[in-house]
């Protein structure tokens, strides 16, 4: 047997004939890494809808983890930034369908920012004992973050929101999206710790027993944890029942320029409404107690110009119960995107003012920056929406109706104010006109089923263009449309008073986890601190 020498306190030097091998093995294997954040955060994307592949939620965390664990923050931060854009690219893709590439682009480069920053988060406690925990906590406070700026928040690609068909989704009436989330990226991170642990024990053939008991919680616990939440679940009615009837008329066409069809679009409605009236007169479908037209389904202002009062009125007498109707609406020199509760005999009673606008959509955050960059964009925002200031629940048929205006629906706290303020249903009236036939319908409809379960609600989707639909409690869709059709729904719903956990706790659980993952990040800088001061730096 050969040894070498080596000097005390000198690394090992790699033999001559060895250098070139290793230096090539090296260059050969540094791209995987990329590669493989990339491609996860792709098979992330898959994992939401239209598809029903929640499960591929799991591999894509798996792959992360295996990937971050071990390495310093800065391989951490890049590494996340490639998994980001590889989810986000894709999922946001229908940003860009009516105003090309630019804003689509830009906004997944600034939102992969935030998935970044949790990469070297998640880099940075994976050396921790039980580092999955730390690691999917981190995740979710990164999911904070970017719930709240810049310019209110964009909490689009919540991974709650992937997870409408999974086994997890349970956990949402417990703790919210936070909760569901949480679960999620815990079980996959600890997928990744138990194979890298199955394969360390295969070739040492050693079991470190504490390290493998904390990966399979990891594993086990959110699985066991969404199956004892399963009673929460419930499509009961505890106030009885109402008939709801949800219109959509439809646009003539797709796009940005829906707005120049305005009147179009509201006799589209208005005449599908009265459709429906002529159905119940004929004893085709149930009378409903009330019914729902989707956001901007009157872009005309009803209380500024008299034929769209007459129109709408003239659609509400013939239906003969209240209609909550979407307008655009200008008063005391501010434009609001208002909901309007039409009642058939004394017109409009009560309104909602949407409180989380859409920054680029319904505002332009920095207009005179982003003129100088680009004046066409500037055109397409040319005015500025208010923000309105209260919950909106409607009284309508007696049915306590909460309502969340299209974008809001992402946003917990936009729900749940409604819930606290006596909703015993939800509305989500929506404008998808500008997106065409994008998947973004398809992720909003998710959101609303899981807002359905979040606080055991039936939830009701009016769209102008599709798709629109009614949610149980329980997260079942039972009637939903095409989409770019005229057609209605008319179905009796549950109605409920009950707050579920999650509606009780409101952002508590996502503050304990955002804890938690300071907690983590605090402990990886304070061991770093201790090991300078010893080594005297």
């Amino acid at each position: 047997m050969t040894v070498t020498a080596t000097t005390v306190g000198e690394p090992d030097r790699l033999k001559p004939q060895d250098a070139p091998a290793s230096r090539l093995a090296a260059r050969l294997t540094r791209p995987f890494p990329a590669a493989a954040a990339a491609l996860s955060g792709v098979l992330l994307y898959v994992s939401f809808p239209p598809r029903t592949l929640w499960w591929l939620a799991l591999p894509a965390f798996a792959v992360l983890g295996a990937v971050l664990r071990g390495r310093s923050w800065k391989a951490g931060l890049g590494l996340g930034y490639l998994f980001g854009l590889g989810f986000l690219l894709p999922l946001l893709v229908w940003t860009g369908v009516e105003v090309g590439p630019g804003p689509w682009l830009a906004l997944v480069v600034i939102e992969a920012v935030f998935v970044a920053l949790v990469g070297a988060g998640v880099a940075a406690v994976s050396r921790l004992p039980a580092w999955p925990v730390w690691a999917a906590a981190v995740w979710i406070a990164g999911e904070a973050a970017r719930a709240r700026v810049p310019f209110h928040g964009f909490p689009w690609g919540k991974i709650a929101f992937g997870q409408a068909d999974g086994v997890f989704l349970p956990l949402a009436a417990v703790g919210g999206t936070p909760v569901l989330g949480f679960a999620v990226v815990l079980c996959g991170f600890g997928l990744a710790e138990t194979a890298r642990l199955a394969v360390g024990a295969r070739r040492t053939g050693t079991v470190r027993r504490g390290a493998a008991a904390a990966a399979l919680l990891g594993v086990v616990v959110p699985v066991v944890g969404a199956l004892a939440a399963r009673p929460l679940v419930t499509d009961e009615a505890e106030d009885g029942t109402a008939t709801v009837a949800v219109v959509q008329g439809n646009v003539p066409r797709a796009g940005l320029d829906f707005n120049a069809q305005r009147r179009a679009v509201l006799d589209h409605h208005a005449r599908e409404t009265e459709r429906l009236a002529a159905q119940v007169e004929a004893g085709e479908v149930d009378r409903p107690d009330f019914v729902l037209w989707p956001e901007n389904s009157s872009d005309i202002d009803p209380f500024a110009n008299a034929d769209a009062r007459y129109v709408i009125d003239r659609a509400a007498k013939a239906i003969g119960v209240p209609v909550s109707v979407g307008g655009v609406v200008e008063r005391d020199g501010r434009l609001l995107n208002e909901q309007i509760l039409w009642d058939p005999e004394k017109g409009p009673v009560d309104t909602y003012d949407k409180r989380q606008i859409q920054p680029f959509g319904e505002y332009l955050p920095l207009r005179s920056m982003i003129g100088a960059i680009n004046d066409e964009w500037t055109s397409m925002v040319s005015r500025d929406f208010s923000r309105g200031t209260e919950p909106g629940v409607f009284t309508m048929a007696g049915t306590r109706v909460g309502l969340v205006t299209c974008y809001e629906a992402a946003f917990d706290w936009a729900v749940r104010s409604e819930v606290t303020d006596g909703a015993q249903m939800i509305s989500v009236p929506s404008n998808n006109a500008t997106f065409d036939r994008s998947e973004m319908t398809y992720q909003q409809l998710a959101m609303s089923r899981i807002r359905a379960v979040e606080h055991s609600r039936t939830v009701t989707v009016p769209v102008t263009s599709g798709v629109s639909a009614i949610i149980m409690p329980d997260g079942r869709i039972t009637q939903k449309t095409g989409m770019f059709v005229a057609d209605s729904l008319v179905q009796e719903v549950p109605l409920r008073s009950s707050e579920t956990p999650a509606t009780r706790w409101g952002v508590w659980p996502e503050i304990a986890l955002v804890l938690v993952a300071a907690g983590g990040l605090g402990r990886v800088v304070g061991a770093g601190v201790r090991g300078r001061r010893a080594r005297g730096v």
